[in-house]
C-alpha cells in the first residue's frame, strides 16, 4: 500500500482517464464534444454564466518580448456582453492601467476601449484609434476566446464541436474539443476531465509580415467562484510558445451594472490621428 500510496497521483489520473474513455466508447466524436462542452457549462456556473451581464477584473497585468518583461501594471478590466451577433463581436470592454491602486479608488494612467464603433488608445493626451491591425488582432482573438465562445456564440449556426482523443496535460487527463465556426475559423479547447473547466486553448493565426502562421495559446487557471460563475483569475497567452501576456486578477467581481460612460469617449477628450 505505500508504494501505490506514494504514486498516487500518477495512478489516478490514469485510471480516470482508462474509465472515462471506456465510457465514452460509444459516442461519436460530435456528440462527445457536445457532451463535454455542456459539462464545462454547468461548470462554469451554468445559467449564471449565460446571464453574466457584465464583470470587473481588477490585478497585476506583465507584458513580454522575447520572454523578457516589457511591461508591469495594476490593471482594471471592465466587460459588459451585448446581444449575441453572429460572427461579430458582442461586448464592450476597457481595458485600464495605472501604476498603483489608491484607496480611495483606482488611479487610471491610460486605457485600451474597444467597442462596436471602434477602437482607441485613451491617454492624458487625449483619444487614439488603434491600427487596424491591432484591432483585427483583438477581435480575431475574442472570437476564438473559448469563454467568449461559450457565453455568447454557441447558438451560431454551423458551429460545430468535434472531440478529439482523451489525453494528459500538465500531468492531468483532459478532453480535447475542436470548436469551429461558420468561417471555418478552429481553436483547440482542453477541458480538465476531473473539474470539466476549460484549461488550455490553442489556434492559429497567420502572420500579417511574413504570411506563415502564428500558434495562439491561452492558460487559464486557478478558478474562483463569484456570483454563481466560476471565472480563472490566472490567464497566460503565448504566440509560438514565447510568453507575451500575463495576468493574475486579485478580484473579480460580477453584475455590476456598470454605466455606458465607461464605454464611451467623453466630448471634451481630445480625438488624435489614427496610429499607424
Amino acid at each position: 500500500m505505500k508504494w501505490l500510496g506514494g504514486r498516487r497521483g500518477l495512478i489516478l489520473p490514469i485510471l480516470a482517464l482508462c474509465a472515462h474513455a471506456a465510457a465514452s466508447a460509444a459516442e461519436t466524436r460530435q456528440e462527445r464534444g457536445k457532451r463535454v462542452v455542456d459539462e464545462a457549462l454547468r461548470a462554469l456556473g451554468g445559467d449564471a454564466y449565460l446571464h453574466m451581464q457584465d464583470r470587473v477584473e481588477t490585478g497585476r497585468a506583465y507584458s513580454f518580448y522575447r520572454q523578457q518583461i516589457t511591461g508591469l501594471s495594476v490593471a482594471r478590466i471592465y466587460t459588459r456582453y451585448l446581444p449575441p451577433v453572429p460572427g461579430k463581436i458582442a461586448l464592450r470592454e476597457r481595458e485600464s492601467f495605472g501604476r498603483n491602486r489608491a484607496r480611495a479608488g483606482y488611479e487610471e494612467d491610460n486605457a485600451l476601449l474597444f467597442t462596436e464603433e471602434g477602437a482607441w488608445e485613451i491617454s492624458f493626451r487625449g483619444a487614439r484609434p488603434l491600427e487596424d491591425e491591432r484591432v483585427a488582432r483583438y477581435q480575431d482573438s475574442t472570437l476564438r476566446n473559448v469563454l467568449y465562445i461559450l457565453r455568447q456564440r454557441l447558438g451560431e449556426p454551423e458551429m460545430t464541436l468535434y472531440a478529439q482523443d482523451a489525453d494528459f496535460w500538465e500531468h492531468r487527463p483532459v478532453e480535447v474539443v475542436d470548436i469551429t465556426d461558420s468561417e471555418n475559423q478552429t481553436v483547440t479547447v482542453y477541458f480538465d476531465q476531473l473539474t470539466k473547466l476549460p484549461v488550455r486553448q490553442l489556434f492559429r493565426r497567420r502572420n500579417p509580415v511574413y504570411h506563415d502562421f502564428d500558434t495562439e495559446e491561452t492558460v487559464f487557471a486557478n478558478y474562483r467562484v463569484v456570483g454563481g460563475v466560476n471565472w480563472p483569475t490566472s490567464l497566460v497567452r503565448k504566440r509560438n510558445g514565447d510568453k507575451i501576456f500575463e495576468m493574475y486578477s486579485d478580484e473579480v467581481e460580477m453584475n455590476k451594472d456598470l454605466k455606458d460612460s465607461l464605454f464611451t469617449l467623453p466630448p471634451s477628450l481630445k480625438l488624435l490621428p489614427k496610429a499607424k
